[in-house]
Formats: C-alpha cells, sequence, structure tokens
C-alpha cells in the first residue's frame, strides 16, 4: 500500500524513489518514514524525493532519491558543529600574528648575547602537541574509558570542546599578560618602539594552549567529519574541515578590520606601537566571543545525533544506536 506524505495529499501519488528507472514502484511504509524523520531530523527536505506526478519525465533535478535526500540531511545536521569550529582557528590566527608582535617588544635575550628569533615562538605550538599527545593517550583515555566506557577515550565532539574550552581560556591568559606588559612599559617609561624588560616566556602559556587546543581540535574535527559524512560525499569531508581553517583566518582579519575601526580615531586597541594599544581589550573581546560560541556549541553538541552505532567495551560498532541519543558525545 502507497502512503501519502503531507496534510491533503492524495495517499496513492506520493512515491519516494530510489532509482529513476524503478521511480514509480518503490513506496515507503509511514512508520518507516516517522522513524527516518526522527532520526535525521530536517524533514522539509523530504518533499524532494516525493513523486507528484510519476507520468512526468524523470529528471533529478525535479525528483531525488532517498539516498540523496538522507545524505544531504546529514550535511544539513553537521553545519552546526562545523559553523562553531571555526573559531578556534580565529584564536589561532593571534598566535601567528600578534602574539609575535608582543615578543619583538619584549626581552628576548637568553644568555649575554643570544636573542631568540619572535617568530620562532610558534615552536612551542609542535612542543605543546607533542606533550598534549602523550598525556591524552595515557592518562586522560583511561581515564574517560572507565568513566564512559568509550574505548577511545573521549569521542571527536567531546575533543572538539576540549579545544574550544582551551581556546577561550588561551585568550584570557593573552589578555591577562598584555595587561602586564602594558603596565611594565609604563613603569618603566619605555619609548616608542622599545624594548620592555619583561622577559618573552610570559608568551608561552597562551601559545601552549592554544597548541594543545589543536592537539584536541584538530584531530577533532578530522574524525568527526570523516565519519559523519555520507558514503557518497566522503571527498567532502576533509573539504568541510579544512574550510574551517581558512574561514578562522577571515574571521580574524575581519574581526581586527572592525576593532581598528570603532576603536583607531582616538584610543586604538591596535597601534603601530604596542606599547601604545589596548591589544588586551582585543584579547578579552576575543575571549568573550569565544565563550559564547563554546556555549553554542555545547547546545549544538548536545543535540547532535551521530550516524553511526556507538563502539562497545571491546571496539566493536554492534552496542546503542547512538542516532536516538541527544546527548554531548
Amino acid at each position: 500500500m502507497a502512503v501519502g506524505i503531507g496534510t491533503g495529499m492524495a495517499a496513492g501519488t506520493s512515491e519516494f524513489s530510489e532509482g529513476f528507472e524503478a521511480m514509480s514502484s518503490w513506496r515507503i511504509p509511514r512508520h518507516e518514514l516517522a522513524h527516518l524523520d526522527a532520526r535525521l531530523n530536517a524533514s522539509f527536505l523530504d518533499h524532494a524525493a516525493i513523486n507528484e506526478d510519476p507520468a512526468a519525465e524523470p529528471s533529478k533535478w525535479r525528483l531525488a532519491t532517498l539516498t540523496d535526500v538522507e545524505e544531504v540531511k546529514s550535511v544539513v545536521r553537521m553545519l552546526p558543529i562545523w559553523a562553531t569550529t571555526i573559531m578556534f582557528w580565529t584564536v589561532y590566527a593571534q598566535m601567528t600574528t600578534f602574539s609575535v608582535s608582543q615578543a619583538t617588544t619584549m626581552d628576548r635575550r637568553i644568555g649575554p648575547s643570544f636573542q631568540i628569533p619572535a617568530g620562532s615562538l610558534t615552536v612551542f605550538f609542535v612542543g605543546s602537541i607533542l606533550l598534549t599527545v602523550p598525556i591524552y593517550d595515557r592518562i586522560v583515555v583511561p581515564v574517560a574509558r572507565r568513566l564512559n566506557g568509550n574505548p577511545h577515550g573521549l569521542t571527536p565532539l567531546q575533543r572538539i570542546g576540549v579545544g574550544l574550552a582551551l581556546s577561550v581560556i588561551a585568550m584570557a591568559g593573552a589578555a591577562l599578560t598584555e595587561i602586564r606588559r602594558l603596565r611594565v612599559a609604563r613603569d618603566e617609561a619605555v619609548p616608542a618602539g622599545g624594548v620592555v624588560p619583561m622577559s618573552v616566556f610570559w608568551l608561552i602559556p597562551q601559545f601552549f594552549l592554544v597548541g594543545a587546543g589543536e592537539a584536541f581540535t584538530y584531530i577533532g574535527q578530522l574524525d568527526f567529519f570523516l565519519r559523519e559524512c555520507p558514503k557518497g560525499m566522503k571527498t567532502m569531508s576533509t573539504g568541510l574541515f579544512l574550510s574551517t581553517l581558512s574561514l578562522g583566518f577571515f574571521v580574524s582579519s575581519a574581526l581586527v578590520a572592525a576593532v581598528h575601526k570603532v576603536t583607531g580615531d582616538r584610543h586604538p586597541w591596535i597601534a603601530d606601537d604596542l606599547n601604545k594599544g589596548r591589544l588586551d581589550n582585543f584579547y578579552w573581546l576575543l575571549a568573550v566571543i569565544c565563550l559564547a560560541n563554546l556555549l553554542v556549541y555545547l547546545v549544538a553538541a548536545r543535540w547532535y545525533k551521530y550516524k553511526a552505532g556507538r563502539p562497545g567495551a571491546d571496539g566493536s560498532v554492534n552496542g546503542v544506536e547512538m542516532a536516538d541519543e541527544p546527548m554531548l558525545h
């Protein structure tokens, strides 16, 4: 028996097509359709698979297969997660720009004659990743495995959440460090463009926090998009992930331009001479934005439903179906 979809639609006029060759012979029972909608959401997309005119010439622009609809639904459900991970890479952009600029105004001497190149401070990204990975493997994974039964420790969404939280802490820490740097510059009456008598190693915590956040976010994003992208769109998974990196840098540029336009006339936050600016306010602004973004992410992750089964204690995926469990996972 064919089942119609939509109010007032005749029961025999609506058909879901699995393929254009068998477009008029494949039907879906109402109880199966209800389960499908509950599992995938975005039920408005079902209309793309409704054959309202069986006599019309088949066209993929007019009628989609149910498989196509399901794949588009999966991508739509991932978009909130995708959007809320962009801000991490906006924070990352500050470490390669303003934090390096801060380093040029600080005491970079080691010993009587050697000076650390300001740009080389990004090596602490690598160092923090190398330190974070074994800590995660040796400490976090065993503890998380006992708490949630996941053999991999944290799930992709949990790892991304940790990375976003670290970005908030990093920006707050960067603001506090900049407040101290400006205070020292003022107390020591440092001239324009002069070097503040404050060790450059004060910047290490913010580099370390963002680097550790990258270890969680990068791997979490890659795992999430590879796992959740539909089989027919696997090539799109890496593109979704990499687009968050590029958009993060674009957002950073737009944010800097907006801040400079608003504050540039009287008391610029971002000045050519950082000793005369208020970079700490810019860092606080980023911390607030990242915190708001984290809260939105937690809501999105809380209600996201994985399409695959949850791995059991033995690493199998024949356990509980995660599609029916809205939770932060």
